[in-house]
């Protein structure tokens, strides 16, 4: 399973004010196949990642209780900075509720210090799927933008009477057009739309609704 995210060569962003603790979270996740990115605090990983650009495919394994800016606030700061890395929070205090603003502001897991090296490995396998999942969805939610806006005004027109399930007919009575015009417009935007069927179509204009 592990090594299955390993062969994605993903990157673990791990900020931990403790040396003893990153060294033995970085040689785990190592053992393992995973990049390790280490970092003593939250502004490192901040001037890090604004110099470098979006980051790597993977996660973030963050310490919660950490001089300058704790693991709660940096969560909040890469959010606003568009950072789509999904975190892991690790705490030595864990109370009910860290856990609930942590869930709330989207953490992807929760582990309590000492971590289980099995539940930390685990949660990084799914937070890495997790990160694939959505960069996977962005890039095609991306690709359906990019053919809807070949449409002419017209044949958005005419796709909306398509998603409405009209008939040629019925969508060339309600834009005043002939039937064979609308026919000319139906082609026309499945072939820019590079769609093969139906469900393909109804299924790129979602995108437009998200």
């Amino acid at each position: 399973m592990i090594d299955s995210v390993a062969a994605l060569e993903p990157t673990v962003y791990l900020v931990d004010d403790d040396d003893a603790v990153r060294d033995a979270l970085g040689f785990l996740l190592g053992t393992v196949g995973l990049n390790v990115r280490p970092f003593a605090d939250g502004l490192e990983l901040i001037r890090a990642l604004d110099a470098e650009g979006p980051p790597a495919l993977g996660c973030l394994l963050l310490d919660i209780r950490m001089p300058h800016i704790s693991g709660l606030q940096l969560q909040l700061r890469l959010q606003e900075r568009g950072v789509d890395l999904p975190v892991i929070l690790l705490t030595g205090h864990a109370d009910v509720e860290l856990c609930r603003r942590a869930f709330r502001q989207g953490a992807a897991d929760f582990l309590s210090k000492p971590v289980d090296e099995t539940q930390l490995l685990e949660a990084v396998q799914r937070a890495v799927r997790q990160h694939l999942r959505g960069r996977q969805r962005r890039t095609a939610n991306e690709r359906a933008r990019e053919r809807l806006s070949r449409l002419s005004p017209r044949e958005h027109e005419v796709l909306r009477g398509i998603v409405d399930g009209q008939t040629s007919k019925q969508t060339a009575r309600a834009l005043n057009i002939s039937v064979r015009t609308v026919e000319a417009h139906r082609a026309s935007l499945f072939a820019k739309l590079e769609a093969e069927s139906l469900a393909e179509v109804i299924r790129l204009t979602l995108v437009e609704e998200r």
